[in-house]
């Protein structure tokens, strides 16, 4: 029987992602996630445009280490992927886009987990919500003004600053990952992905 309720909840979950425009969507256990010390690194070296403007980004997340450790806690999570023209992501407007709904995606499941009892589901996406969410306000409230988050309901933190390395989370998913630009592969297309932690 909880089986049978596990892997319910999980097809709920899979199929939350797929309505809100997910590609795809998979269940992987939690140690098929790949935690690179060496990738978080580059948020500050060189410097990322967005280092230092969110409470979702680096300087302030726990990063790899603190990730590490938040790990511990679950087994199992759902990674899905966005598929988008690659030109999309050269564009100052179509990129804001793509990446706003990349973390309107990851927080939906992420609520969606929730809504069915599990409470400590954390998501996970790509890029700066300040970018995103709060590009014409003059700072993140929640660092400037020790206020809340502006966007709660959509703001998630990045999973650059964490170290993890998308390439191996998507294989783990059983997927190819497809770069803007990159060799060998469709370059009409590029795979931007999301994770959420279920607990």
């Amino acid at each position: 029987m909880a089986d049978h309720k596990e892997s319910k909840k999980f097809s709920e979950l899979l199929e939350v992602a797929r309505r809100l425009g997910a590609s795809d969507a998979a269940v992987i256990p939690t140690s098929g996630i790949c935690i690179e010390d060496e990738l978080a690194r580059l948020c500050e070296e060189p410097r990322c445009e967005n280092f230092g403007a969110s409470a979702n980004c680096p300087p302030h997340v726990s990063g790899p280490n603190g990730f590490r450790e938040l790990l511990k806690v679950y087994e199992q999570a759902v990674v899905f992927k966005l598929e988008v023209p690659s030109s999309a992501l050269f564009s100052p407007v179509e990129g804001l886009e793509v990446f706003g709904l990349l973390q309107e995606m990851a927080a939906g499941i992420e609520q969606a987990a929730i809504k069915i009892g599990q409470t400590r589901s954390k998501a996970f996406a790509g890029n700066c919500c300040k970018k995103l969410f709060c590009g014409d306000r003059p700072g993140c409230r929640v660092l400037h003004e020790g206020g809340k988050c502006r966007n709660p309901q959509s703001a998630r933190p990045s999973m650059s600053g964490f170290g993890i390395n998308i390439s191996k989370l998507m294989e783990s998913a059983g997927w190819s990952i497809k770069k803007a630009g990159g060799e060998g592969v469709d370059t009409e297309t590029a795979t931007l992905c999301g994770l959420i932690l279920i607990g």
